[in-house]
């Protein structure tokens, strides 16, 4: 699907100049003409990328800029400023007002589409990062994320000494740079011990620089890694081959410090973002097949690891095992004793079972384990020694100063051909209720 663009202008001529040149590249197009209906649209979720013109009345470029990157639900969204303004401290501005680029007019055409290309990757890190969190139905993942304390890490790749000196001086107050001339050994160090952003010579003499950031972006380790190029004024065509090939972002000879500090400022609070996103829906993710009574796995994480585990055809069983008389607990010694209880179970289950064992509880008192690799033998002696751990020595409630025996019933099932994860889990609660029947505190296998 086409990135959707949003053209902010109050000059109808200009955006039609700008719509036709975009959807010549086959985007798609939305315009607004002032910057609160901009907001308005960019809320709705509806676009991409945002061409701002910076000139317009009531809300300027610079204050929409603002108020779309201070709301999460539009901070993500990439900001290209456009204006006739084109002194350093009118970018610097920008940039610090948090639009990710800056193009002056008149527009060079291909600048203009490979910085949208080059954006469109950053929109769609976020789109995935979304389509997961909806996949798994999960809110809150793109709350901004925690600002990170740390000095930005840069590696500088230039072999012109002296002119890397004058950028490191420049840079040595805000940043931890690390200036390294060969490139091979660049990529090695990028790879190997990190960075948080790589400003890269493009005129380098000894190495094809262009080769390099094909490179950086082919190893897993360093495929997200910013790209700042610094480039000279007659090397146009091998800048847009580099945005081409993934590059961020371009300096150009001369510029202001303060400018590319900007810039830097900017790839790394992106990076941040990102990761930070990514981070969030890890965690989300975690707690979503997470029991927060007990720490362990939750029927929900069950469901999918029986599913995987018969779709893969690896052999296993699967253990449903549950708290003898449990509603005693709770009504003669109260619920938090019961919690007390239902935790002190799942850590001797922990220190019962294997490694390799999943541990769920499904809730009130159930629990289950998957036992990969397990036949019916095997699995048999593992859940014995789970019930043993259980119930060797009563449990202690040191809030009531009392301890309370307790016994587990289980019954067990062996995954095999044609049994889906439902049919596994009612043969082996079929075997648990003959547990029970038995006389509870034992093991019951199900009779194939």
């Amino acid at each position: 699907m086409p990135a959707r663009i949003l053209i902010v202008d109050d000059h109808f001529q200009n955006i039609k100049f700008l719509e036709a040149r975009l959807s010549a590249e086959y985007y798609q197009v939305l315009s607004a003409a002032s910057g609160a209906e901009a907001i308005e649209i960019a809320t709705r979720g509806v676009c991409d990328m945002i061409l701002l013109d910076v000139m317009m009345p009531g809300l300027d470029g610079f204050e929409t800029c603002r108020r779309l990157k201070s709301e999460p639900a539009t901070a993500h969204l990439p900001i290209v400023m456009v204006t006739a303004l084109d002194g350093p401290q009118d970018r610097l501005r920008g940039l610090e007002a948090g639009a990710d680029d800056f193009l002056t007019k008149p527009i060079d055409d291909l600048v203009l589409i490979a910085r949208l290309r080059a954006l469109s990757r950053l929109k769609s890190s976020f789109d995935e990062l979304q389509a997961r969190a909806k996949e798994a139905g999960i809110a809150g993942v793109f709350a901004k994320p925690a600002q990170s304390g740390s000095v930005p890490r840069l590696l500088l790749v230039d072999d012109d000494l002296a002119a890397a000196e004058r950028l490191g001086e420049g840079l040595s107050d805000e940043f931890s740079l690390r200036h390294v001339p060969d490139a091979q050994v660049a990529l090695f160090e990028a790879a190997e011990f990190g960075c948080d952003l790589a400003i890269i010579n493009l005129a380098l003499k000894n190495a094809d620089a262009l080769r390099l950031c094909a490179q950086l972006r082919a190893l897993e380790r360093t495929r997200e890694l910013p790209i700042v190029l610094v480039a000279e004024a007659d090397e146009r065509e091998r800048v847009l081959r580099a945005l081409d090939l993934g590059v961020n972002d371009f300096v150009q000879r001369p510029f202001a410090i303060h400018e590319l500090k900007s810039r830097l400022l900017t790839h790394l609070r992106r990076r941040a973002m990102v990761e930070g996103f990514r981070d969030n829906l890890r965690a989300s993710l975690e707690w979503a097949h997470m029991d927060p009574l007990t720490g362990l796995r939750n029927r929900r994480f069950l469901d999918g690891a029986l599913q995987e585990h018969l779709t893969l055809g690896t052999p296993f069983t699967l253990m449903i095992l549950d708290i003898d008389h449990f509603k005693r607990v709770n009504d003669q010694h109260g619920h938090d004793a019961g919690d007390d209880v239902l935790r002190i179970v799942a850590q001797r289950l922990r220190g019962a079972l294997r490694e390799d064992d999943v541990i769920c509880r499904l809730g009130g008192e159930e629990f289950a384990v998957v036992m990969p690799g397990a036949d019916l033998g095997s699995a048999g002696v593992i859940a014995e020694r789970a019930r043993m751990a259980v119930s060797s020595e009563p449990v202690a409630l040191s809030s009531l100063a009392i301890s309370l025996p307790l016994t587990v019933s289980a019954g067990l099932a062996v995954a095999a051909n044609g049994l889906g994860p439902r049919d596994l889990y009612r043969l082996a609660d079929a075997a648990l209720y003959r547990s029970k029947a038995a006389g509870r505190n034992r093991i019951t296998p199900h009779a194939a």
